[in-house]
């Protein structure tokens, strides 16, 4: 299987842990970390997201997802884990759970799915630092973070506390989408996190009658976004029916129809990503001795 530069991943040869923002260093047992955003609800982040981790670990990689949308976790749904709970064996860390290959960490496996969670600011910061440094991510090659939509308060912790390899922004092609997408990817360049790319999800309508595409939102958002923004569109994803129903049921598309056309679409999205990360610059802290100038006598 082809290497990291080539756009995959092998478990043979291990992908570069690559620079992150300044005065952060990667998280131990991680090698990068890539956080999902989106501009606004409603454009399939989370959908996006947890196939494009199935995605990594069905080429080789090592994966986990963090669900960092702390008002609307939706992975664990998405993952079939729901009613399940975090565990901790010392009482200071989590133990990620398990599906499909990936490891899972979510506030949805701490609190009621149907209670609605009234959080202030910095009790949303402070759960979405202990979801990341507090659980126990073991050896993954690729973190994906599940942000919620918008530019508040998680995703300035994210930005700021935890070291971000990259960042994909999740688009429609309609000009409100865009608007607010083109928002999240300046705050990621504001803050020194590149954005590897652009997905325009929803690009066509699949009919599940007659399998007809139909660019019922538009066409051409997303490339425009990534033109102007100078960034890769790294591919477009349809509005199939098949994709929602298979999420709502807890096997999403590239583990309920792996050799499918849809799942071929998030494999080849995900190399693309893989190869935008493994062209930035490689993370060079500890590669160097340490410089001791001697005093005069």
């Amino acid at each position: 299987m082809p290497d990291e530069i080539s756009g995959q991943v092998r478990s043979e040869n291990r992908p570069a842990i690559h620079a992150v923002q300044a005065m952060l260093t990667p998280l131990p047992n991680v090698r990068n970390i890539i956080a999902i955003a989106s501009g606004k609800g409603g454009v399939g982040k989370s959908t996006t997201a947890v196939n494009l981790a199935l995605a990594l670990a069905r080429e080789g990689a090592r994966v986990g997802i963090l669900d960092a949308d702390i008002y609307g976790p939706s992975q664990p749904r998405m993952l079939g884990l729901l009613n399940r709970t975090l565990e901790s064996h010392d009482g200071k860390t989590f133990e990620p759970l398990m599906a499909h290959g990936l490891q899972v960490s979510s506030i949805g496996f701490m609190i009621d799915e149907e209670k609605p969670l009234v959080w202030r600011g910095p009790m949303v910061t402070q759960a979405l630092q202990q979801l990341a440094f507090q659980t126990r991510w073991n050896d993954l090659d690729y973190l994906l973070v599940d942000l919620p939509p918008g530019t508040g308060d998680a995703q300035l912790t994210l930005t700021q506390k935890v070291p971000l390899a990259g960042a994909i922004i999740i688009t429609t092609p309609q000009d409100v989408a865009l608007a607010d997408a083109r928002k999240g990817l300046k705050m990621f360049e504001a803050v020194g996190v590149p954005v590897l790319g652009v997905i325009e999800n929803m690009s066509t309508f699949i009919c599940p009658c007659c399998d007809k595409e139909t660019e019922i939102f538009g066409s051409g958002g997303g490339e425009k976004l990534a033109q102007e923004s100078g960034v890769t569109l790294l591919g477009k994803l349809p509005l199939d029916a098949r994709i929602r129903a298979e999420t709502d049921g807890g096997r999403p598309t590239v583990v309920a129809e792996p050799d499918g056309v849809l799942a071929n679409r998030y494999r080849d999205i995900a190399r693309q990503a893989v190869h935008a990360l493994a062209q930035r610059p490689k993370d060079q802290r500890g590669k160097f001795g340490t410089i001791v100038v001697e005093g005069r006598k």
